[in-house]
C-alpha cells in the first residue's frame, strides 16, 4: 500500500493501488480497485466494485464510482464495471455507474472533464478530451465521440449518439442522435455548426468550409437524409466531412436530430 494514504480512509487489501496514488480523509475504496499511477482522491471520494482508474486522474470530494445501475430489476450481484483512461478530471459529486451487463463496462476515455453533479449512467462509452458541464445527465448506453462539449444541466436520452467536436448548450433536452461539429440546443433542435470549436480545434479553412458544405447539404437543402445521403455520394470529401456522413448513414436507435432553429 502506498505511504500516502489518510488514516481514517477504508481501502480494501484487494485493491490494487500504485505507490505514488494519494488518498485522502474519508475515502472508501472497495472491491477489486485498481489506481494508476498519479493519481489523486480528495477526501470522501467512494471507489467500489471492478472499477479500473488510469493514470494522473483526479477524483474531488463525494463523488461515487462503481454504484450500481438504476434499473429496475436489476442483480446487484451482477459482475460488471469501470474502466476510466488516463488524465481524467471528476469533480465534485460525479456519480458513475456500472454496466447492466454481465462481465460488462462503462468506459470512460482520456483527459475527460466531468464537472459537479455529472451523473454518467451505466455502459455509456464516452470518448476522450471531452468536457461535460455541471448537472449534466447521461441516461444508460449513450455513446460519446471526442472533443464534445456539453453545457450544464443537458440530459440526454439513453441510447443516444453524439459525434465528434459537438456542442450542446445548457439545458439541452436529447433523445436523438447528434452528428459531428453541430451545435444543438433546447429540445433536438440543431442550431448550426460548432464554428468556435472547429477552429480552436486546429481544422484548416478549407476543411471549415468543407464541413460546412456537407452541413448544408443536411440541414438547409430541405432535403431528407436518405436524399442528403445520396447527393453526398455524388462528390469526393475530405476524411472530416467523411465522419459526417458516416455518422449519418448508420442505424439508429433513437434516429437523428434533423431538426433545426
Amino acid at each position: 500500500m502506498p505511504s500516502n494514504i489518510h488514516p481514517t480512509a477504508i481501502v480494501s487489501p484487494t485493491a490494487d493501488i500504485a505507490d505514488d496514488v494519494t488518498i485522502g480523509a474519508f475515502t472508501i475504496v472497495e472491491g477489486d480497485v485498481t489506481i494508476g499511477s498519479g493519481c489523486k482522491l480528495h477526501s470522501h471520494v467512494h471507489l467500489l466494485g471492478k472499477v479500473t482508474l488510469g493514470e494522473n486522474c483526479t477524483l474531488w470530494p463525494g463523488c461515487i464510482i462503481g454504484g450500481a445501475p438504476q434499473s429496475v430489476g436489476f442483480d446487484e450481484n451482477t459482475s460488471s464495471g469501470i474502466t476510466i483512461g488516463i488524465g481524467n478530471t471528476i469533480r465534485e459529486h460525479v456519480t458513475i455507474h456500472r454496466s447492466l451487463e454481465k462481465g460488462g463496462l462503462t468506459r470512460i476515455g482520456d483527459h475527460n472533464f466531468l464537472m459537479v453533479g455529472t451523473h454518467i449512467g451505466h455502459d455509456c462509452v464516452l470518448g476522450d478530451h471531452n468536457v461535460i458541464a455541471n448537472n449534466t445527465m447521461l441516461g444508460g448506453h449513450i455513446s460519446l465521440g471526442h472533443h464534445i462539449f456539453i453545457g450544464g444541466g443537458t440530459g440526454i436520452h439513453q441510447f443516444a449518439r453524439i459525434g465528434d467536436h459537438a456542442m450542446l448548450q445548457g439545458h439541452a433536452s436529447i433523445s436523438q442522435d447528434i452528428p459531428p461539429y453541430v451545435t444543438a440546443a433546447g429540445l433536438n433542435n440543431i442550431v448550426g455548426l460548432n464554428s468556435i470549436g472547429l477552429r480552436r480545434a486546429g481544422f484548416t479553412p478549407a476543411t471549415r468550409r468543407e464541413i460546412k458544405q456537407i452541413y448544408r447539404l443536411f440541414y438547409r437543402q430541405e432535403l431528407n437524409r436518405q436524399q442528403a445521403l445520396q447527393a453526398a455520394e455524388a462528390t469526393e470529401w475530405s476524411e472530416a466531412a467523411k465522419l459526417f456522413i458516416t455518422f449519418l448513414s448508420q442505424n439508429s436507435k433513437l434516429g437523428y436530430c434533423m431538426r433545426t432553429r
